[in-house]
């Protein structure tokens, strides 16, 4: 196990940039932080090329053992690349990897319209992966899967479900052609309660911005409209928490 103590190395250097998009797109590669999403990222064959452990932290004997670099690094390091506030000082770095585009062309789907915070786009993600969904894809606009407060929020589903970042209007013309409904939650005179909306065995369920919804020009594009009755007095619902209610009532 090498072992590093300086934050001006080269690799730290490396590491930290990884916070960010341009760093992740440069090298491929983006980071996992605590024990849970490392516990996870190791559990996917070749993903993890580097395992980094701080000083004083013990980890399972057979993750120092797998086909990857490990490293001991300080202290002062993990609180350079942590992006958490009580860090666990265990990290991966793993590959960015596209998934296999067969397993999208699933019966069940969940489409990201411009949904913009982290927490959102990662507890969407963990949400339809919990639902059984097949994959999920982000729009344009959308925080990118890579983000680190994406990935913690996630808490490991994007390994378990595919998840895209594409254009919607591609994915819409395919689904029509598989003869898949494209069903919005968009609350307008068109749309139905989802009280009144059958179960489905295949579907996909397209959600919109924290502000604005769905964009006008997708709206145009989608089968059906849906929204949640809402029996008090609050306004609407968090976007993540309106999904969660719409992928569960939909499905078969």
């Amino acid at each position: 196990m090498e072992q590093i103590q300086s934050i001006k190395n080269d690799r730290v250097k490396t590491w930290k940039k990884l916070q960010t998009r341009k760093g992740r797109d440069k090298t491929g590669t983006y980071l996992v932080e605590g024990f849970h999403l490392v516990e996870e990222a190791l559990r996917q064959d070749g993903l993890v090329l580097e395992l980094l452990v701080s000083s004083g932290v013990s980890v399972p004997e057979e993750w120092l053992k797998g086909d990857y670099d490990v490293f001991e690094i300080s202290a002062e390091i993990s609180h350079l690349i942590s992006e958490t506030m009580t860090e666990q000082g265990v990290f991966a770095v793993v590959t960015i990897s596209e998934p296999d585009m067969m397993l999208l062309y699933g019966k069940k789907l969940l489409l990201v319209d411009a949904v913009q915070d982290p927490g959102n786009v990662g507890t969407l993600i963990r949400t339809a992966d919990a639902a059984g969904y097949d994959c999920v894809i982000l729009g344009r606009g959308s925080a990118d899967l890579y983000n680190p407060k994406v990935i913690r929020s996630t808490q490991g589903s994007h390994f378990h479900i595919p998840v895209i970042q594409a254009d919607l209007f591609d994915w819409i013309a395919n689904l029509e052609e598989e003869g898949v409904p494209v069903i919005g939650a968009v609350l307008d005179e068109q749309a139905k309660s989802l009280n009144d909306m059958p179960k489905r065995e295949t579907l996909a369920l397209m959600v919109g911005n924290e502000g604005n919804g769905i964009s006008p020009e997708l709206q145009e594009r989608l089968s059906e409209k849906v929204y949640i009755p809402i029996y008090g007095d609050s306004e609407s619902l968090n976007v993540a928490v309106a999904a969660g209610i719409l992928l569960y009532g939909l499905r078969k």
